[in-house]
């Protein structure tokens, strides 16, 4: 039985994901469609990125992950199919591949949409791939091997001898912050020293690493590298984004430099 996950930026307002789920049901019946999320933002692919890389690591292999993202930015030539770590990852040719992966998938095929103008026209002919692929067809012979692909990659934190300064790159339902920084940045920095993660202005700061949010009593701030193994700003029982006015980093906001204070979490070693 095929797995298939969707994970899209249309929302869940109106037909057009239960539409497409209907054409997966259609030429898949015994597959399992599942959600990973109809709110991905459309311009923030960091933010897409994190969430999808985090979820589709825990299919099994043989997976087929739908993204439909910015679908539009411009009329799509083709759709691409990739193989990586044994799973498909299915999205428009518009950088937000190699965000997810990290980098570019050794084998990478072009699905031509015959001039489609609709969004379920496309998801009709990508529904018709992934049925042929499950009925043993290779990918070779339906699609054509392509290298020349949009290629956008995830902002890394910033450092210095004695700092570093990561980027949010996502705020969830409870507010609390996710920067850019994994476990193994942040000591390969720290070299064993001791740390404060500056808040704000150095008026709030952080000065060691939670083991979860039970670790420090409701009301108090909290630093802790979480399942997908990402430096997480927290409140216990409160909301970090909200009380200190963070937001999520983008690119198309970078150069207000009022703002970049909202958006970046600064960590000092000494």
């Amino acid at each position: 039985m095929p797995v298939l996950t969707l994970s899209t930026d249309i929302g869940q307002s109106d037909y057009i994901t239960g539409a497409i789920k209907g054409q997966l049901i259609t030429a898949l019946p015994s597959s399992a469609v599942t959600d990973i999320t109809h709110y991905l933002s459309p311009t923030n692919y960091q933010q897409a990125a994190y969430i999808c890389k985090n979820a589709f690591k825990f299919f099994p292999t043989q997976t087929f992950h739908i993204v439909i993202i910015n679908f539009f930015e411009r009329t799509p030539k083709h759709i691409l199919f990739a193989e990586y770590n044994k799973q498909y990852i299915i999205c428009p040719d518009n950088g937000i591949l190699t965000m997810i992966t990290g980098e570019k998938p050794k084998n990478i095929f072009a699905i031509n949409t015959n001039g489609t103008a609709t969004l379920l026209a496309c998801t009709q002919q990508i529904a018709q791939t992934i049925q042929k692929i499950s009925r043993g067809e290779i990918i070779q012979n339906i699609g054509l091997p392509v290298s020349n692909i949009d290629e956008k990659y995830p902002m890394r934190s910033t450092t210095g001898l004695d700092w570093i300064e990561s980027q949010i790159i996502f705020i969830d339902n409870f507010e609390n912050v996710v920067v850019n920084l994994t476990k193994e940045e942040f000591e390969e920095i720290r070299k064993n020293r001791k740390f404060r993660i500056v808040l704000m202005r150095n008026s709030e700061y952080i000065e060691k690493i939670s083991d979860h949010y039970a670790s420090v009593h409701p009301g108090e701030n909290l630093a802790w590298f979480n399942s997908a193994g990402y430096l997480e700003i927290a409140i216990n029982k409160g909301n970090v984004a909200g009380l200190f006015g963070l937001q999520g980093y983008t690119e198309s906001n970078a150069a207000m430099q009022n703002r970049l204070l909202y958006q970046t979490v600064r960590i000092l070693f000494y």
